[in-house]
């Protein structure tokens, strides 16, 4: 039994966005009567887009097509600080096709990995704060780059081209903002001992395809949305709701992005506002700030720490300090446009 009780608690700590939003969603259902109406809750067209594009991630994943191309073209580093905006950029340019989360998955511990090998420590916590920075902008760029933003896209309906350019001013002060950053790293000249060369396995290839898609974050979009039909559907908190968002999309978007993470409040605050370019503005500045404004933030956290615990603080305090600075900055753009 106690065997039993500590294997569901590693699960629950693993997938807690998961129970929260399931537990969430079923004390809302004492309030709602549960019916076939709330199949009508569910927005299946972002279920579906979600599922397509993360087994298409899954798929270039197991290809190991990123990290072939990264190891390649690494080789033509020369100093440290052209290795940092290298391993950053990396996660920059590949969270627009593969998600931030995946991006960080992927090249966080091949960072380390690098870092490690030039024996420069001390560059590992300031380089995967800024590729996490990195892959939250990246994921700007397309609206298919995150959960919060293909939320946004199926919800809004707002044109491929407009959601590029409604957060391409934002991307851009993100990008020099990173530039800047750069200029804080050591240039010291390197030479990068050679990787290992990277295996592709074939064998049970759809099956590890199909085994890696996260089930469970799909079950947390559908929980989230039962919960928020609910929310509709309850007078005193559709009043509520309703009064606290309208108006004030941007500046709750940021807000509650930093204590419940940008994808619940995308659907929280869609469900009760229209004001949707109001709303992606808010969830993707939103996404910068405390660890876990963003899923990936958290990402980029338990990777480091596996791997280097004794970080952990430092690791905390520079990746705190550099978004809660990006948002101040992109706050004000907002606010002077």
């Amino acid at each position: 039994m106690n065997e039993f009780s500590s294997k569901f608690y590693d699960f629950f700590k693993k997938e807690i966005i998961f129970f929260t939003s399931l537990i969430l969603a079923i004390i809302s259902c004492f309030f709602v009567r549960p019916s076939l109406d709330y199949l009508n809750y569910i927005n299946w067209d972002t279920i579906v887009l979600l599922f397509v594009i993360m087994l298409i991630v899954e798929i270039l994943k197991n290809l190991s097509i990123f990290e072939i191309l990264v190891r390649k073209l690494l080789v033509k580093v020369k100093n440290t600080r052209g290795l940092v905006l290298f391993l950053v950029f990396t996660c920059f340019f590949s969270s627009i096709f593969i998600t931030n989360d995946v991006s960080l998955i992927i090249f966080v511990p091949f960072a380390i990995l690098a870092l490690k090998k030039l024996d420069r420590f001390d560059l590992i916590v300031f380089t995967v704060s800024m590729q996490t920075i990195a892959a939250n902008v990246g994921c700007m760029v397309l609206p298919i780059g995150a959960p919060h933003n293909i939320v946004m896209y199926t919800v809004s309906k707002i044109p491929f081209e407009s959601f590029f350019l409604l957060l391409l001013p934002y991307v851009i002060v993100s990008v020099v903002f990173l530039l800047v950053l750069a200029l804080f790293v050591p240039n010291d000249k390197i030479i990068l001992p050679k990787l290992s060369e990277v295996e592709v396995n074939r064998e049970n290839f759809f099956k590890r395809v199909f085994k890696g898609i996260d089930y469970y974050l799909l079950l947390t979009f559908i929980a989230l949305f039962v919960l928020i039909g609910n929310l509709e559907n309850i007078p005193f908190f559709n009043a509520l709701f309703t009064r606290w968002i309208v108006g004030n999309e941007v500046l709750i978007g940021i807000v509650s992005s930093q204590v419940i993470s940008n994808v619940p409040a995308a659907m929280l605050l869609s469900g009760f506002s229209s004001n949707y370019e109001a709303i992606i503005i808010g969830i993707n500045i939103g996404g910068f700030g405390t660890l876990i404004a963003s899923m990936a933030n958290l990402i980029s956290y338990k990777i480091l720490v596996r791997e280097h615990g004794e970080f952990k603080i430092r690791y905390f305090a520079i990746f705190t300090v550099l978004n809660v600075i990006l948002v101040v900055i992109l706050l004000g753009v907002y606010i002077f446009m």
